[in-house]
């Protein structure tokens, strides 16, 4: 995929003259469309021209300010953003921040929790709304069934570990100027065949082109929103010291079929393609013991040490696994194909269910999943020991942090790692950082000054 305006920019920037990039241009829209050398000169000046009016702004401090974005000179790859590690997570911090509002919900980004959640009804009777937003696995692109069908499962099982039961799922889906419109009908494929499984109507969504006809290719992108009710959220803050940690079996999802296909095992696929997750929410919510629950999250991308070092911040509380009670949890094809990668399991998404509640009722729970034929353990309790997350393995006992990046489980993420020096990290926080505080400011400055101009 090319961004044709981005590369335009770009080579300006290198201080390319205006033959040099329209050439360029040239190239690139030849690799993808069967066109003529004309057709191509005449659509690769056109872009240059668009990017050059838009580099003659008006002399308005007003107009400058909303489309001249604050700078950390720091891209998303380098900080790790999307890579579910340390980067991805301190980044997410920030943007909870930026999204705090004078209308406070019930359970907000500020939680990092799975979703977000405000109040439908206020009587005696409390409903809540639950909401979330999960965008697809970005290497499916060429997979779209695959693609579809693991963003849509992973949507809903955030709605499932708060205790809702999905009634809405909604498709927000970008395809650029060469993809096949077939992409677009297998993608709605996958996501069809979970709401038809799991009972959840389809009910609105968005086609677009990314970046209309600047951006030329074949890769496409986009997400799920999904909406549930529930009459109890089953959130973090509530796991207290002294509850059990239970964790079901888990095969993985976009991330374990990304990890089979580029890695040429491609067989390993059909172990991701369930809804054990579900199921085993679905019997839960049935439990006589559900009220007594105090949380439920799922392993998701940045895997389990991420999980659970995201959740202990969040409940200010500490936590104590063993690891020979989660390896037999893990789908032993999907465990022996991250074995031969060279990927640790503990970092990637596993698509299980992790269970928090008192002592007393682990085993009525562990009866009544194992009764739908899906393996479910004791992985370890949770304690008083604040963000402290220790891992009990065969040979002693190590704490648990979340790397720079989740584990690399692709060549090209392997070639680039997983972790960075501590002084760069450092560095990396404190730009980001001041960027965002930028971004609140202007976001400050710009709503005082459009009230004004309302009242006015």
């Amino acid at each position: 995929m090319a961004d044709l305006e981005g590369l335009t920019r770009a080579l300006l920037l290198k201080g390319l003259n205006e033959e040099e990039i329209i050439e360029k241009l040239i190239t690139e829209y030849l690799i993808y469309k069967d066109i003529t050398n004309i057709e191509a000169e005449k659509l690769a000046k056109a872009i240059f021209q668009e990017v050059k009016n838009s580099n003659n702004l008006v002399d308005d401090q007003i107009i400058m300010n909303i489309i001249t974005y604050p700078r950390a000179n720091i891209t998303v790859g380098k900080q790790g953003v999307g890579c579910r590690g340390w980067g991805d997570f301190f980044v997410h911090k920030l943007i909870a921040e930026l999204s705090k509002t004078t209308k406070v919900p019930v359970l907000s980004p500020q939680s990092l929790d799975d979703a977000g959640a405000i109040i439908y009804q206020e009587q005696k009777d409390k409903i809540f709304i639950v909401s979330k937003m999960e965008g697809m696995h970005s290497r499916l692109s060429d997979y779209p069934f695959l693609a579809g069908f693991h963003v849509t499962r992973a949507a809903l099982r955030d709605l499932y570990v708060k205790g809702a039961k999905p009634v809405s799922i909604m498709i927000d889906i970008h395809l650029a100027d060469d993809a096949d419109v077939g992409k677009l009908f297998d993608f709605m494929g996958g996501v069809a065949a979970v709401a038809e499984l799991t009972n959840t109507p389809i009910t609105a969504g968005s086609t677009l082109r990314i970046g209309g006809d600047m951006v030329i290719g074949t890769r496409i992108t986009g997400g799920i929103a999904a909406v549930g009710l529930a009459k109890k959220l089953l959130v973090r803050r509530n796991i207290q010291p002294g509850d059990a940690i239970l964790m079901t079996e888990g095969a993985g999802g976009g991330t374990i079929a990304t990890t089979a296909i580029y890695g040429a095992m491609s067989e390993v696929i059909k172990e991701t393609l369930n809804i054990k997750f579900i199921q085993a929410c679905e019997k839960i919510f049935q439990s006589k013991v559900f009220s007594k629950i105090h949380c439920m999250c799922d392993v998701t991308n940045g895997g389990l040490r991420g999980d659970l070092h995201e959740v202990a911040y969040e409940a200010k509380v500490g936590m104590k696994v063993y690891e020979e009670k989660i390896i037999p949890l893990v789908n032993p094809r999907v465990f022996e194909m991250l074995k031969d990668r060279k990927t640790e399991y503990l970092g990637v998404s596993l698509d299980a269910l992790l269970i928090f509640c008192p002592a007393t009722i682990v085993n009525q729970i562990l009866n009544e999943i194992q009764e739908i034929g899906i393996k479910i353990n004791v992985i370890g309790e949770v304690n008083a020991n604040k963000d402290e997350v220790n891992l009990i393995m065969e040979n002693g006992e190590a704490k648990m942090f979340p790397k720079f990046r989740e584990s690399a489980y692709t060549p090209i993420k392997q070639a680039i790692g997983e972790e960075i020096n501590e002084d760069e990290k450092l560095q990396l926080a404190d730009r980001i950082e001041d960027c965002a505080n930028q971004a609140l400011l202007k976001r400050s400055n710009f709503v005082k000054w459009l009230r004004a101009k309302i009242t006015n």
